[in-house]
């Protein structure tokens, strides 16, 4: 089976952004037209529409007086995202990265998605739904199923991605009646994406894609599509007042998770979450560039790749491979004291070619036994998040 191309996701988490305490007013002054001027890596912005205390980023006529347009920032926010984005000029929107032979552009478009949690916490007509044991369905048919149409056919998201599903079945849900509608009625029937999550027993067994569960990470290469949906915050998925440098990911795990999530054929969510006013907090707006910058370099190993026939080798230091037609990327996170990088598994021949990504010159290196190859580092790392990448040419 084909594993499609990896394409990597930063989710922007506002369910708890639009109100702020005492009733204050919202400053939102970044604008989203902005994107087009920071140098993420994302391919897809999955913003929260609904998260599970109700609050809705657009002016749902289910939710009256309980979102952003009635209150908090007076702002339509899935509208506005959604307008921005279309608005994006695409050779701007380019992603660059460096090779051999200069600088290689990649096509990017900003697709759209949007969260949506099926549940709500408090609302008395899902409490009661919950109390009957799922046997009525008040909650479904007078408030998640309207919004759910009412986002896809307002806002004609990319992916609907899907949560709070896990209390009930599908068939409380109606989630098949609403997925048939998606995928062959709906004004986006031929371009939508799903994820797995639309009722209870449903993840990791029917979807567009799997997520499984949050931060899934697979013991081997999955024949299914998925994804790795993070946090850069490790103990919230919203902002936090009390948060604290030391319970953030750092840009080396971040990175390092990234690449074994492309050495496995996933794509990658990576979740911030922005204050009540909604901006970005520095710690988490440094992790994204960084990532960005990380990707100038090394995004040849990413953009495009797909699963070689080895995914992640152990032997001496962790090696994260990842292919590109005959060409096969090696990330590896620690460099070498003795300069010296030992791969065991590529299998070399007379045409094989090293070179280090960001590095001019191609690099030194001799066979091992029937199989591996040692490689000859630079005196000095070049300057990078501790990680590296080598560019493999004539193996196999």
């Amino acid at each position: 089976m084909a594993v499609p191309q990896v394409q990597l996701w930063i989710g922007l988490l506002l369910a708890e952004a639009a109100v702020l305490p005492g009733g204050g007013q919202a400053r939102f002054t970044p604008d989203w037209d902005s994107l087009d001027a920071r140098p993420l890596p994302a391919w897809y912005v999955v913003l929260t529409s609904k998260h599970h205390e109700g609050f809705t980023n657009w002016g749902s006529a289910q939710s009256w007086n309980w979102n952003s347009v009635d209150t908090g920032p007076h702002r339509d926010l899935v509208g506005d995202l959604g307008a921005a984005l279309s608005k994006r000029d695409p050779e701007n929107g380019d992603i660059a990265y460096c090779t051999q032979k200069g600088f290689a552009h990649v096509h990017r478009s900003l697709h759209y998605g949007l969260y949506h949690s099926l549940y709500e916490w408090f609302h008395p007509l899902y409490l009661a739904d919950k109390k009957a044991g799922f046997k009525t369905q008040e909650f479904v048919s007078r408030k998640t199923l309207p919004e759910l149409y009412d986002l896809v056919s307002r806002y004609k998201p990319d992916l609907i991605w899907s949560d709070g599903d896990w209390e009930a079945p599908d068939s409380y849900w109606n989630s098949t009646q609403f997925l048939a509608w998606l995928y062959n009625d709906s004004p986006v029937k031929d371009s939508v994406v799903t994820n797995d999550r639309w009722g209870a027993g449903c993840s990791c067994k029917h979807g567009g894609y799997y997520n499984c569960e949050d931060k899934y990470t697979p013991g081997q290469l999955p024949k299914h599509k998925w994804e790795k949906c993070t946090s850069v915050d490790q103990l919230s998925w919203g902002n936090r007042k009390n948060m604290r440098l030391d319970q953030l990911l750092d840009l080396p795990t971040i990175i390092k998770d990234l690449m074994w999530t492309v050495s496995l054929g996933g794509n990658y969510l990576l979740n911030v979450g922005p204050t009540a006013d909604g901006t970005l907090p520095v710690a988490f707006e440094e992790r994204l560039r960084g990532v960005g910058d990380w990707l100038r370099v090394n995004g040849e190993a990413v953009y495009g790749s797909q699963p070689w026939r080895v995914q992640i080798e152990n032997a001496t230091l962790t090696i994260c491979y990842s292919a590109k037609g005959s060409q096969v990327f090696a990330v590896f996170f620690q460099w070498p004291s003795d300069f010296t990088l030992r791969l065991t598994v590529p299998k070399t021949s007379p045409s094989t070619n090293v070179t280090l990504l960001g590095y001019p010159k191609p690099l030194k290196w001799t066979p091992l036994h029937q199989t591996g190859l040692s490689v000859l580092l630079p005196s000095l790392p070049p300057p990078a998040p501790s990680a590296w990448t080598l560019k493999l040419q004539g193996v196999q």
